[in-house]
């Protein structure tokens, strides 16, 4: 399943209308923000039908799933929205998490938990914002040039130290761009293990790179931290394909259309997390040229100064010294 689905779910007193464009949405919130409400309509509707009271409008099926038969039913489920709630049980199991990355379905998940067996991206985490009768959703995370902080940022953003999450091509690049700028570098070994390594380096200003795409788990973690540190910021690209990508570095209309519109070429059975699917279109869009990627081992072509300014421009309000 693929592409851009609106949702409208509707009763006499309420109204929620949003968008779904990734095979992991993340509802959350406190009690009495709606969330239930929300699942017990969308429940009710495919239960009862037009008796419900319930009109849900989406160009695909929304349905729920049920705790006690989910093994036997998803399997037979494609091209559908699937809600669940944090009362199903088997959200954090990792049947659930296999199940659901050969899956042919979206999923909205409306939970106050963190899910780490599920890669969501952190642009797909939302809060429901509520006016009168209307609900919409709102980005728990709000995105300023894709930097994260306790507040807004202003100007430059020029760390002490910076930290990522992994290793192989990620790692070979900013260990060089760090180096020549003479700033410490820390590789985390994991999304799970950031925290960790921020509090151990201790550094006030403190940039934290990683993938955007699959960080969702970790979100509320970092979030908690950065409202203590508030020097620490987040930069959170798709991922480093997705950098080296917008870099503009490979050339072809083809590319600039995918970066423009992901959501209509990312088929989710395929791809559990965009960022597999701009790894995949790197190497395919780089295969037998000089610009050929791994991310294994980095290809030193992307440490050339013309194009190690090239994916660093990419980052905007970020500046790692003098390029």
């Amino acid at each position: 399943m693929k592409g851009k689905y609106h949702v409208m779910v509707q009763n006499k007193r309420l109204r929620y209308e949003f968008d779904i464009k990734r095979n992991i949405t993340i509802i959350r919130g406190d009690s009495a923000t709606g969330k239930t409400t929300l699942y017990s309509m969308i429940a009710l509707a495919a239960r009862r039908g037009d008796s419900s009271g319930v009109e849900v409008q989406c160009e695909k099926k929304c349905r729920i799933l049920d705790e006690l038969d989910w093994k036997l039913v998803l399997p037979t489920l494609h091209d559908q929205i699937i809600f669940l709630d944090e009362d199903n049980l088997f959200l954090k199991t990792t049947d659930f998490a296999a199940m659901a990355k050969e899956s042919h379905n979206y999923f909205v998940i409306i939970t106050r938990e963190e899910l780490p067996n599920l890669p969501y991206s952190v642009e797909e985490i939302y809060g429901i914002h509520t006016a009168g009768k209307y609900h919409d959703t709102k980005r728990v995370y709000n995105e300023f040039y894709h930097i994260y902080g306790s507040g807004e940022a202003t100007g430059e953003v020029k760390p002490d130290a910076v930290v990522a999450e992994d290793s192989n091509s990620e790692f070979d690049f900013f260990n060089y761009v760090c180096g020549e700028c003479h700033i410490p570098y820390r590789n985390a070994g994991g999304k799970s293990k950031l925290k960790d390594v921020l509090q151990e380096l201790g550094y006030k200003n403190t940039l934290v790179v990683a993938d955007g795409a699959s960080i969702g788990p970790e979100m509320n973690e970092l979030s908690q931290y950065m409202k203590l540190h508030p020097d620490t910021k987040c930069y959170l690209p798709e991922s480093f394909e997705w950098l080296i990508l917008k870099s503009g570095l490979i050339d072809g209309n083809r590319v600039r259309e995918i970066l423009e519109h992901p959501q209509d070429y990312v088929e989710s059975q395929e791809y559990f997390s965009w960022e597999r699917f701009f790894t995949s279109l790197l190497i395919q869009y780089t295969h037998g040229t000089y610009f050929n990627y791994s991310n294994r081992k980095l290809n030193e072509v992307y440490l050339h100064e013309k194009n190690r300014k090239a994916i660093l421009d990419v980052m905007e309000k970020i500046a790692f010294g003098k390029r």
